[in-house]
């Protein structure tokens, strides 16, 4: 038996030590994460591990929910030490899950503990975290980490006053335009005065748009994010669009699935044209206890895996776009039945990739799942690895986790004589960090 997260966790083979150790230490490009930029500036510290814990993390509000645990201990008033000591009560029966692997993962690498936590463990992991933590800040976290690269997501009236490079990370925004989809014209004011420009017609609003896009360019911008349920089934043409507009808050549901159709395709070829890579993440259904929703709100461990994309509008939008039009699309879906049609509808069109196991499939059956489709229906060596999609600031040992998951599966393929050693060491290096790095042209 080996003992208790030992070096070679996860590692079942000499091949996957080996390839593991040429990937351990790599830089961190984290290209989507939900980081709250302004901590970073301010190099935020915690008042112990509770707080950098549990303060906003919903996977792990979700794991207590589900093991019986009080809300009080969980978004409720009671104190963090408590929060902590709840936490770690129902730790051991998620064995199995990724919040298992990730916490103690943290434990290692943050706090040099290396003790399994649970009720009895608590008490003692809590006091000689809080040591250690009183010495780190969020900068010194990132540092801890060897983070190269950070991408928030921000909304495009966002101010972006925070992005900039700090130490040895470089924060840069990430173009979320979700507010659009509703078409409501209070937000649409926002967008104008953000812009400066008054928006009257649909031109007006392509132009705001156009000066967003370039406002954050200027800010180091690299990367959109669109996170919705489907595509589109509709593409207005552009004196539909013009008619549409006119009637925004009064529109029918068809006539704002048409117009979003058309949005698409125009910020499509606006992010084209400025080199942004689009990351498109769908089939999720948002906020499905209402009663919860109503009292704590969003992104509080009420939204789940939704139905499965509509396929022919998926490739009906790809369609759209020419190959001098399509900007790189990286397509994500919470539904994992949709992994290999959707990989299989990658090689149909040249610069789309399948992203990374998202969500509640970045486990560890999800993530070996999502690399042997991509391998075997699409291209595994044009991966783009691992993201942290994360609020917490050391839960940059999702990558770790990632790394030695994706040594194990290749080094399995050069145990079996079905692939050379030297191919896989640049194969697991590129996939780890040189993939995104090219792609983001840092």
């Amino acid at each position: 038996m080996k003992n208790f997260f030992s070096e070679d966790v996860l590692l079942k083979s000499d091949t996957a030590v080996r390839l593991y150790k040429e990937i351990k230490d790599l830089p961190i490009i984290d290209y989507h994460c939900h980081l709250d930029q302004k901590k970073i500036a301010n190099d935020d510290k915690f008042s112990d591990i509770g707080e950098l814990w549990l303060s906003g993390d919903h996977y792990k509000w979700r794991a207590m929910r589900m093991c019986g645990v009080d809300e009080k201990y969980i978004t409720g008033d009671s104190t963090y030490e408590e929060k902590f000591m709840h936490y770690a009560e129902i730790l051991p029966n998620l064995m199995g899950g990724p919040l298992y692997y990730w916490t103690h993962m943290e434990l290692k690498q943050v706090f040099g503990i290396n003790k399994p936590l649970n009720k009895d463990t608590a008490k003692e992991i809590y006091d000689e975290a809080n040591k250690k933590l009183a010495s780190l800040s969020v900068r010194k976290l990132l540092k801890l980490f060897n983070v190269e690269f950070v991408a928030t997501t921000d909304d495009p009236v966002d101010d972006l006053s925070y992005h900039k490079k700090y130490d040895d990370t470089l924060v840069t925004p990430t173009f979320r335009p979700d507010k659009l989809y509703n078409f409501d014209t209070d937000y649409i004011n926002k967008l104008g005065l953000a812009a400066n420009i008054k928006i009257n017609t649909l031109e007006d609003y392509k132009n705001a748009l156009r000066s967003r896009l370039d406002f954050f360019v200027s800010k180091g911008c690299k990367i959109s994010d669109h996170g919705f349920g489907d595509f589109p089934s509709r593409f207005a043409s552009e004196d539909e669009a013009k008619d549409f507009f006119k009637k925004i808050g009064k529109l029918t549901n068809d006539e704002k699935d048409a117009l979003l159709g058309y949005l698409f395709i125009f910020l499509f070829k606006e992010y084209k044209k400025r080199n942004i890579i689009v990351q498109l993440h769908f089939s999720v259904t948002r906020n499905i206890n209402s009663e919860m929703y109503k009292k704590i709100g969003v992104d509080a461990g009420f939204d789940v895996i939704g139905k499965e994309c509509n396929l022919d509008n998926c490739m009906k939008f790809l369609d759209k776009l020419s190959d001098d039009e399509r900007p790189t699309i990286i397509l994500y879906t919470l539904n994992p039945n949709q992994i290999a049609p959707l990989s299989c509808i990658s090689g149909a069109f040249r610069n789309v990739l399948i992203g990374a196991a998202w969500w509640f499939n970045d486990t560890l059956l999800g993530i070996r799942r999502n690399l042997e489709l991509v391998s075997e229906y699409a291209c595994i060596g044009t991966n783009l690895g691992m993201l942290t999609d994360s609020r917490s600031f050391s839960s940059y040992s999702r990558f770790d986790f990632f790394r030695r998951i994706l040594a194990n599966f290749v080094a399995e393929k050069v145990d079996n004589g079905e692939y050379t050693l030297d191919d896989a060491i640049t194969l697991v290096k590129n996939i780890s960090y040189y993939n995104i790095k090219g792609r983001l042209g840092i």
